[in-house]
């Protein structure tokens, strides 16, 4: 992988820095630096592990691996070679890390050696990293929906069917899990222990296509990011009642909650980012719409630093649609996710080589 720091990046990365600077200058919040990384690969989630100080980069395709980076620096620390991967998580306490690869890879979070493989059903894609109760779970929208490891020796544990394709998951630390299901316009509740969905809150009266999922544990609220009608749907951990929702940008996927300042984050591919502000329990407000480049769609938080990190790359010209299939034929496999913005439908654009890039936001 080649390696370029921010100050030497190209004029083309320099250039849009500029003007999202200039135009964030009213805000707490800014982009404060693009790390330009390159490399090959398509791309999905991006992960901080905290208490390791490193950021995980999962790349996909037949270049794919996943890129570890320090956490304070961006500079590169390591890499996983050969996984295909949609993301990637550590266990510090176990010292071990599981990537979405099919099969899902197992690896020394130190060394970033892969330990093992492990065969799942079926299609790894989005993760949550319990570290409560050292347990990674594996996402994927073919059932079976959830697949249980145990993050100190890999093993499975179990499956959980909750109906429908999950995009986000988390964990409230006292034994539940929620989980967004994207095609159903609603939120399961798991119990962790007896890894069986024991509830659904129906999110259908105000939106769907739900992709992003934060929760702020402490007072039992759960913010679900939708793309069908770009809006946070705000709603209670304890009873599923919808408190209120607020308007996001287009192409939501990903949410997290600070509970150190008390704000929401959600990312858009339409080159937003969204800060909602908990004033109270039953009081937020969008504190702050952050301009980043465009398809900047997924993000993580370090707690410890409350910095944002999100990723994209510069893309080429559509290319032209091919003719439309028989009115008979079968829908292709694959497609994309439900409610996805245009510029995720269709033909996609090529990624620039080399235009690969981190993104940090903060005060």
């Amino acid at each position: 992988m080649t390696v370029k720091p921010f100050a030497v990046a190209t004029l083309a990365l320099m250039l849009p820095f500029a003007v999202l600077a200039h135009s964030q200058a009213s805000g707490p919040y800014q982009v404060q630096k693009i790390q330009l990384v390159g490399g090959e690969g398509g791309f999905d989630y991006i992960t901080a592990d905290t208490d390791g100080r490193n950021l995980y980069v999962a790349r996909s395709g037949p270049a794919g691996h996943i890129g570890v980076f320090n956490l304070d620096t961006l500079a590169p620390v390591g890499d996983i070679a050969g996984v295909s991967a949609h993301g990637g998580a550590v266990d510090t306490a176990t010292g071990h890390g599981f990537a979405t690869s099919k099969p899902v890879t197992m690896f020394d979070a130190k060394t970033f050696a892969v330990l093992k493989k492990i065969d799942v059903e079926g299609n790894p894609d989005g993760y949550l990293n319990d570290t409560f109760n050292h347990r990674f779970y594996i996402l994927s929208h073919a059932a079976p929906n959830i697949t249980v490891l145990d993050d100190k020796d890999g093993s499975i544990l179990g499956t959980i069917d909750i109906g429908g394709a999950p995009e986000q998951a988390v964990a409230d630390g006292q034994g539940k899990i929620y989980v967004d299901i994207e095609d159903k316009s609603a939120i399961a509740v798991i119990d962790a222990g007896a890894m069986k969905m024991t509830g659904k809150y129906d999110l259908s009266s105000k939106g769907g296509g739900c992709a992003g999922l934060a929760l702020d544990a402490k007072n039992n609220i759960l913010f679900a990011a939708c793309r069908d009608n770009k809006n946070m749907i705000i709603l209670s951990a304890t009873d599923g009642h919808i408190i209120t929702d607020l308007p996001i940008g287009t192409g939501c996927d990903g949410a997290f909650f600070n509970p150190a300042t008390m704000e929401t984050f959600s990312s858009q591919g339409d080159g937003t980012l969204t800060v909602i502000k908990e004033d109270s329990p039953t009081s937020f407000s969008v504190e702050q719409t952050i301009p980043t480049p465009a398809r900047a769609k997924t993000l993580t938080l370090d707690p410890k630093t409350n910095r944002i990190f999100t990723m994209t790359a510069e893309f080429g010209p559509v290319p032209a649609a091919p003719p439309a299939p028989p009115a008979t034929a079968a829908p292709a496999a694959g497609g994309p996710p439900a409610g996805a913005p245009a510029w995720m439908r269709g033909p996609r654009a090529p990624m620039i080589p080399g235009s690969f890039q981190i993104l940090v936001i903060g005060k």
